[in-house]
């Protein structure tokens, strides 16, 4: 394969950057760089700057209003955003549902929805994880029942990212018991200001408020609410969970923490010498870039071969694992380099005067670093998406 981007390429990407110097609030940018967390109006600002530009909706079909990128453009902008220190795209509507709706959805479905998530009118969260059906997600047991012209909705959905401030849910529910667990499940669009719907928050081990759990008793949903077919919604499932895996990869946002790092190497001191000179701390940094080139190559050959029509299968399992694996030893890395720095903030001790914080770019790396953990589960975990490559590729 040609590793090298064509002019049209370079264009493009000299283009985002453009963009995102003039587009990109120093205040929303400094945020996402300090990990520290953002507000419904910084996610609502970048949205509405992405959609104006058309970029939002950028690999989207032109028939749905897009501008169908290439794989390669998706890349690029994705890496070019994340080098500058741009809030992600909070993908539930735009990357999740919008493609859902564009293959399987009704006329009427695509037209009333699209626009909204693209104006952000709606705010989408995710409704798959259960307890007890996570990575084992044909387990899930929320039931939804149809009486007449609506389904009654019954049951918990957890680890809902951002559920706080959605105003829509799309849900994976059991309609039918009969036959594999994989065949009674049916993909539904819900409101969340239904009655009977309640959003409970969950605190991360680094205190922040980011994912709830979400309870439905006797929810009504409309009929016209089913995307597709009733008991076909684990078709919808996987075609969405393709895309998600591959993006969960996340190149462009470990390059932009390797970058970060380096920078702090070379002004963190370490035994009167700046740490980057360290032969061992070094050899780290190196083995990790190294490593990390050759995960960006394979991502771009799965890129191209989306270009040219191959849609990704054990690929983005094998993306999903190395992607989650580089972006943890990148903070761990950070939280090494920062030495005692790194220890989390305690108000007890502040108040006391018993520990000092430190610098500025110490902040966050513990709590970045305990958070992150999270990412070889979520999105199907590791161990899971090993067994699915060992399948797919070795056939057993």
């Amino acid at each position: 394969m040609d590793l090298n981007y064509t002019a049209e390429e370079m264009a493009f990407r000299e283009e985002v950057r453009a963009f995102l110097k003039a587009k990109l609030p120093p205040e929303i940018a400094a945020k996402v760089a300090s990990a520290t967390q953002l507000s419904k109006a910084d996610y609502d600002h970048w949205h509405l700057a992405l959609a104006e530009q058309g970029y939002l909706s950028g690999p989207w079909p032109k028939k749905f209003g897009g501008q169908e990128w290439s794989a390669v453009q998706k890349h690029i902008f994705e890496e070019e955003c994340a080098l500058a220190h741009a809030p992600r795209i909070v993908p539930f509507g735009v990357a999740m549902l919008a493609p859902v709706l564009q293959a399987f959805g009704s006329t009427e479905q695509q037209d009333y929805y699209l626009p909204r998530i693209l104006s952000g009118e709606d705010w989408w969260c995710q409704g798959y994880s259960e307890p007890g059906a996570g990575s084992d997600l044909a387990s899930l047991k929320t039931r939804a029942v149809r009486e007449g012209d609506h389904y009654i909705v019954n049951g918990q959905k957890t680890w809902t990212t951002l559920g706080q401030y959605a105003n829509k849910i799309f849900c994976l529910v059991r309609t039918s018991t009969e036959g594999k667990p994989q065949e009674g499940i049916s993909f539904l669009l819900i409101d969340m200001d239904t009655p009977g719907i309640e959003v409970r928050p969950i605190i991360l081990i680094d205190g922040e408020h980011e994912v709830n759990e979400v309870w439905f008793t006797d929810v009504k949903v409309p009929v016209a609410n089913l995307v597709g077919k009733e008991n076909e919604g684990w078709t919808y499932a996987k075609y969405l969970l393709t895309h998600e895996r591959t993006g969960i990869a996340g190149v462009g946002g470990t390059n932009a923490g390797l970058q970060a790092l380096k920078r702090l190497a070379h002004s963190e001191m370490q035994h009167g010498r700046p740490l980057i000179e360290d032969p061992l701390f070094a050899a780290r940094l190196a083995r990790f870039e190294i490593e990390l080139m050759a995960m960006a190559t394979f991502n771009l050959r799965t890129v191209a071969g989306a270009d040219a029509g191959k849609a990704p299968g054990a690929e983005s399992s094998m993306l999903k694992i190395k992607g989650s694996i580089m972006r943890q030893q990148i903070n761990d890395l950070a939280r090494r380099a920062v030495g005692p720095w790194a220890m989390p903030f305690v108000s007890e001790q502040l108040a006391g005067n018993l520990y000092h914080p430190g610098p500025e770019y110490a902040a966050k790396a513990s709590n970045v670093y305990l958070n992150n953990r999270k990412i070889s589960i979520y999105g199907g975990s590791n161990e899971v998406q090993r067994g699915i490559i060992t399948k797919a590729i070795l056939g057993l």
